[in-house]
C-alpha cells in the first residue's frame, strides 16, 4: 500500500486528506481493522518511536498512552503488586504479570486514566492474548504494535462494535535522516532527532552533592527523558518504578510544566492511599465513571491535606526529568514537595548554581545532560 485516504484531517473540513511516503515507496504500516484517522496516525507514529526507543534503551516491554500527540503515560513491563492491580482496575481473573507487555500498559494506561480515556495505545512487542484482553476492557481509540497472535487481533477486532483501529508496523522501518513538514505553505527542513537522550556516563557525575544514583533511579531517569522525547514542549516528566506518575506537556513556562506534572503524579500516587484502596463501587458502574468519582474525591476533601501530605511523603523516591533548563529553583521546590529524589536536565540556565543549590537543601542528586528535547 503506497497510500492511504483519510476520512478527514484534523478536522472535518479539512480534506481531502491521506499518508503517503513522498518517494512512492510502501507505507511501513497495514491497517488490520477499522479506520484510524489523521490524529490517530499521528499519536500512532510519535507513540511508536517512545516506545521503540524504550524497548532499545532500557531492554524491557514497553508501552504508551497518548493523546493529542503526547504521551498520557508510558512504562516498561514490571510486575503489578496486589495494591497495583486495584489501583490500575485489572481485574482479578486476568493473570497479568504473565504478560510483561500487559503490565507495561497497565502502568502506562493508569499513569492518569482520566487523561487516557479514549487513548492510542502503542506496544514495543507482538500484543498478545493478555495485552488485548485488558485493553479490551478499556475505553481506547486505536493500537499500534509490531505483530499480533491471532488471538489478540480476534479480541481487538471485537472492540467498538468492530471498528476499533488496530495498525501493525513494520519494526524494521526506518525513516531517512532528514524530514519536512509544510506549515502555511512554508516548507521547513532539519535533521530527525534521532540522538540518545542521556550519555550514560552522566549518571556517574552528578553535579550535587548527592552523588547516589541507583539502577532503578537510572532507569526511571531514561524513562523520563524518553518520554521527554516525543511530548509537545515544554514538558517534564515524573517517574517512579518503571512508569510515569506525571507528564506536563504544551506549557510556555516551565515552572507550570513541573506543577502539571508533579499534580498529576500527587493524584497518582494517592490512588493508593488505603482509603482509596477500600472505596467499594455498585457493580453496574464503568470504569470511567469509578475513576471520575476518584478524581473528585481526590480533589476535594475526602482526604485531608494533612493526609495528603503524610501520604506522599511516605511515598518519596520519585525521578524528574526536563525537556530543557530550569531558569529558577522554583521548580525545584514544587518537585521536592512530590517526593522527587532524583532530576534529569539539560542544564546551561545563568542559574545553574542556584538550581543546584537548591537541589543541594532538599538532599536531591540531579545529572546534567547537556542535551535538550523540545518537540514541536
Amino acid at each position: 500500500m503506497n497510500e492511504y485516504a483519510l476520512k478527514y484531517g484534523t478536522n472535518p473540513n479539512q480534506i481531502p486528506a491521506r499518508i503517503f511516503m513522498r518517494d512512492d515507496s510502501p507505507l511501513p504500516l497495514e491497517i488490520l481493522n477499522g479506520r484510524p484517522g489523521y490524529i490517530n496516525f499521528l499519536d500512532a507514529l510519535n507513540s511508536w518511536q517512545l516506545v521503540k526507543e524504550l524497548r532499545a534503551s532500557l531492554k524491557l516491554p514497553s508501552a504508551a498512552s497518548f493523546k493529542h500527540v503526547s504521551p498520557a503515560g508510558a512504562a516498561v513491563g514490571l510486575p503489578l503488586t496486589d495494591e497495583e492491580k486495584k489501583i490500575f482496575f485489572v481485574d482479578n481473573n486476568l493473570d497479568i504479570n504473565a504478560s510483561p507487555l500487559a503490565c507495561a500498559y497497565a502502568r502506562a494506561r493508569g499513569t492518569d486514566r482520566l487523561s487516557s480515556f479514549g487513548d492510542w495505545i502503542a506496544l514495543s512487542d507482538e500484543c498478545d492474548e493478555i495485552t488485548a484482553s485488558f485493553i479490551k476492557r478499556e475505553v481506547s481509540d486505536g493500537i499500534i504494535a509490531p505483530s499480533y497472535t491471532p488471538k489478540a487481533l480476534e479480541i481487538l477486532k471485537s472492540k467498538r462494535k468492530g471498528s476499533y483501529a488496530v495498525v501493525k508496523i513494520d519494526p524494521d522501518y526506518e525513516p531517512e535522516s532528514t524530514e519536512t513538514r509544510d506549515i502555511f505553505g512554508i516548507t521547513f527542513e532539519q535533521g530527525r532527532n534521532n540522538a540518545p537522550v542521556i550519555d550514560p556516563s552522566k549518571f556517574d557525575s552528578p553535579v550535587t552533592v548527592s552523588k547516589n544514583i541507583p539502577e532503578s533511579a537510572r532507569r526511571d531517569l531514561m524513562l523520563a527523558l524518553i518520554t521527554l522525547k516525543y511530548t509537545q514542549s515544554n514538558s517534564v516528566c515524573v517517574t517512579k518504578d518503571g512508569q510515569t506518575l506525571g507528564v506536563g506537556a504544551g506549557q510556555q513556562s516551565r515552572l507550570h510544566c513541573v506543577k502539571l506534572a508533579c499534580d498529576k503524579a500527587d493524584l497518582r500516587l494517592l490512588r493508593g492511599h488505603p482509603k482509596i484502596l477500600e472505596l467499594e463501587f455498585r457493580d453496574d458502574l464503568g470504569r470511567p465513571e469509578r475513576d471520575n468519582a476518584i478524581s473528585s474525591m481526590l480533589t476535594g476533601d475526602f482526604l485531608s491535606a494533612d493526609e495528603k501530605r503524610d501520604f506522599i511523603a511516605s511515598n518519596g523516591g520519585a525521578s524528574l526529568g526536563s525537556d530543557a533548563f530550569f531558569p529558577f529553583p522554583d521548580s525545584i521546590e514544587r518537585a521536592r514537595l512530590s517526593g522527587v529524589k532524583f532530576v534529569a536536565q539539560p542544564g546551561g540556565s545563568i542559574r545553574d548554581d542556584l538550581v543546584i543549590k537548591a537541589c543541594d537543601d532538599y538532599g536531591m542528586a540531579m545529572v546534567m545532560t547537556g542535551r535538550r528535547l523540545f518537540h514541536h
